[in-house]
């Protein structure tokens, strides 16, 4: 059993084959997928894919940092708005990045700082997208603080001095298709990162994994994800499915 825990199955990537999408993932072991938003434009593709694939497919509610414009709080009033719908099992994706466009970072903090208070109201996880950001995410949490706030860094990239920063705070940390290119070095933070505190993503559709890195990635690639993370370990790809899929349960609060 896989759990992917952060997938973009309900874009326009997939119109053409969502359905042979789905079922090439389930084949392949990955018994649900955890699907984060973006911004207003995402949400009601996000929950009908949920609602097509009970028990399969689950909502995040958030905007994501790269949305974030002039019409932010605009953005995050058409979010808020959606957050009492069932079924929504983490507030994400948010965070910062500083990667694309520095324009609007106080806009991004302001954004972030009420997505983190939103996740402590509702006792829901927080999925953080920090690239180009860890010192200011940090500090963010830092200051509105953590007590009683859970979640995961996804698709962290950060060394092993972030590393220990966010595992402080007791979140976990997302592992995608990075993990498998020739020039990551993400297999010296994993010598440091526990088990149970490892999620498996893939993203999709980015980063796609070697040896489909270029291509448009899927959920079923995240066995090719769980079988260079189990080499890492020295652990077998059931062993690294069995820990990373009960993570995923525990944080998300889903019964097995």
């Amino acid at each position: 059993m896989f759990i992917d825990s952060h997938t973009h199955l309900y874009l326009d990537a997939f119109s053409d084959d969502r359905d042979k999408m789905v079922s090439r993932a389930i084949e392949a072991g990955i018994t649900r997928m955890f699907l984060p938003n973006i911004d207003s434009s995402s949400i009601e593709a996000m929950f009908s894919m949920a609602m097509d694939y009970p028990g399969k497919c689950f909502p995040m509610m958030g905007l994501h940092p790269t949305s974030v414009k002039e019409n932010y709080l605009e953005e995050l009033r058409a979010v808020e708005k959606h957050l009492d719908r069932p079924g929504i099992v983490a507030i994400g994706e948010t965070g910062i990045d500083l990667y694309w466009d520095k324009t609007f970072l106080k806009e991004q903090e302001i954004a972030f700082k009420a997505q983190i208070e939103w996740a402590k109201k509702l006792n829901l996880p927080l999925v953080i997208h920090a690239r180009d950001s860890f010192d200011e995410i940090f500090r963010m949490l830092d200051e509105s603080g953590t007590e009683g706030l859970n979640g995961v860094f996804h698709s962290f990239t950060g060394g092993k001095a972030e590393l220990r920063k966010a595992l402080s705070y007791g979140f976990h940390i997302g592992i995608n298709g990075i993990v498998t290119f020739k020039n990551s070095e993400l297999w010296q933070v994993l010598e440091e990162l526990p088990p149970n505190r490892l999620l498996l993503e893939t993203d999709s559709p980015f980063l796609a994994p070697v040896p489909f890195r270029g291509r448009r990635n899927e959920s079923s690639y995240l066995i090719q994800i769980a079988t260079k993370v189990a080499e890492i370990y020295n652990l077998n790809i059931e062993e690294i499915g069995a820990i990373t899929s009960r993570n995923a349960l525990e944080l998300f609060q889903l019964t097995k």
